[in-house]
């Protein structure tokens, strides 16, 4: 038999046991990607307070959803490979080496168009919801209330100068109005997080730093620090009540501010 007609014979590629194996592997793993990505991070982040947290979320779905089928990819490759080709019975210093392996030009062409297309995909979508974060409300949602925030070991001010000038050591917002936090520091380093409304930026002494949300669900939210500051850094915590905006008026009219 001529080496063409061996060749001929040989099946096709995707004909190989190991190649089906592996295809269904990838397929399953690639489904509990998913279903990972669609169920688990609601329980793992919590509640979405603000439309900043709920872009984070979002964005979370859509990456994982992407990567899914590269990683179940390389877990079925390597999995199966591992269990597959593994090596049986003793091994010694004379045992020669397995047939080498062989690419495929169109197969290594395709890999590259598809990675690259899925990060050019993650790129833009990435840099698109930043921009959504990042930039001010728009022209018809209410006036952005603006609020000062100030770390020091270890507590937060909070500052409302449209209000009175007022402080406070908990946090107030009105739901679905846009807030304008700027953040500062009379001490060491500091992180002004909120971690159910998505914002987290640094409290620096001798600058200020800001960030924006709009709350958008009633209710009370953990303020912490997320930067190492000093012996009671764990304790460096407080609330954010999230109310209406008639209970926000009566709150701040208690604490001599105006509405």
């Amino acid at each position: 038999m001529s080496s063409t007609e061996e060749i001929q014979k040989r099946p096709r590629w995707w004909n190989h046991r190991d190649v089906r194996v592996i295809a269904l592997l990838w397929a399953v793993f690639t489904i509990l990607g998913v279903v990972f990505a669609l169920i688990v991070p609601r329980h793992l982040m919590g509640v979405a307070a603000s439309d900043t947290m709920t872009e984070v979320e979002r964005t979370f779905v859509v990456f994982s959803v992407a990567s899914a089928p590269v990683a179940a990819l390389v877990w079925a490759l390597a999995g199966y490979s591992l269990w597959r080709w593994r090596r049986r019975g003793p091994w010694s210093a004379g045992d020669p080496d397995g047939p080498p392996l062989r690419g495929h030009g169109w197969s290594t062409g395709l890999w590259m168009f598809v990675s690259s297309a899925l990060c050019l995909f993650l790129l833009i979508w990435g840099l698109a919801a930043l921009s959504s974060v990042d930039s001010p409300a728009s022209a018809s949602a209410a006036t952005p209330m603006e609020i000062d925030v100030t770390g020091q070991q270890w507590v937060w001010t909070f500052t409302y100068p449209e209000n009175g000038g007022f402080e406070t050591d908990q946090l107030y917002l009105p739901v679905d109005r846009p807030v304008v936090f700027k953040v500062t520091s009379d001490d060491v380093i500091h992180s002004f997080w909120v971690p159910s409304m998505g914002i987290k930026v640094d409290a620096n002494p001798g600058m200020t730093t800001t960030t924006r949300t709009t709350p958008d669900r009633i209710g009370v939210y953990q303020v912490k620090c997320a930067e190492l500051c000093g012996l009671l850094h764990a304790d460096m915590e407080t609330d954010a009540h999230v109310v209406s905006s008639d209970d926000f008026a009566t709150w701040a009219a208690t604490r001599g501010g105006s509405s």
